[in-house]
């Protein structure tokens, strides 16, 4: 069955705006960090890219003012947040649909054939990219609060605030689906 293109939450409109303004290294040390974090704990996600573990890739949320560049670099990754990155790669859609593939909650085919997710560039670097993530059965939402440290149990309260007020897959959800 198609996905319900509708189904998939946008970003709110005024918080995307403000981004605008925001200043991208701080953003960058951030992401970075917490890239790194994750290549530390899961260290054959980076591993199992194999040859396209010196790819480019673009995550571009089209619902964003800006881009994600990841660059891998064979485990010692590095993120850098762009208003318009180039890459190898690009993979593109709603930070929902972005989210939702890497926490499971959307299946990537179904995504790609309805069109809310455009992939350009090197597909066989995607294809590396999504096995990986797959095999890594990723949780952003606890990444973040064991990074926050002591802070940890305040950032997923947030995050959980988040989920239910946005409706964005922001955190693995084994049981449920969406």
């Amino acid at each position: 069955m198609p996905l319900d293109h509708n189904a998939i939450p946008m970003f709110p409109a005024v918080p995307a705006r403000l981004l605008r303004l925001a200043p991208l290294a701080p953003l960058s040390l951030l992401l970075t960090r917490f890239t790194r974090r994750i290549a530390h704990q899961q260290p054959g996600l980076f591993r199992r890219l194999g040859p396209y573990g010196s790819a480019r890739f673009v995550i571009d949320p089209t619902d964003l003012p800006l881009a994600i560049l990841l660059e891998p670099r064979e485990g010692n990754p590095r993120v850098s947040v762009q208003r318009a990155p180039a890459g190898d790669a690009r993979i593109a859609g709603p930070l929902a649909a972005l989210l939702g593939l890497v926490h499971g909650a959307y299946d990537g085919d179904a995504l790609f054939f309805s069109r809310d997710l455009v992939i350009e560039g090197d597909t066989e670097a995607v294809l590396a990219l999504r096995n990986a993530i797959d095999d890594a059965e990723l949780d952003l939402a606890e990444e973040a609060q064991a990074i926050a440290g002591p802070l940890g149990r305040y950032v997923r309260q947030a995050i959980e605030l988040g989920e239910r007020t946005t409706g964005m897959p922001l955190t693995r959800h084994e049981e449920e689906g969406y």
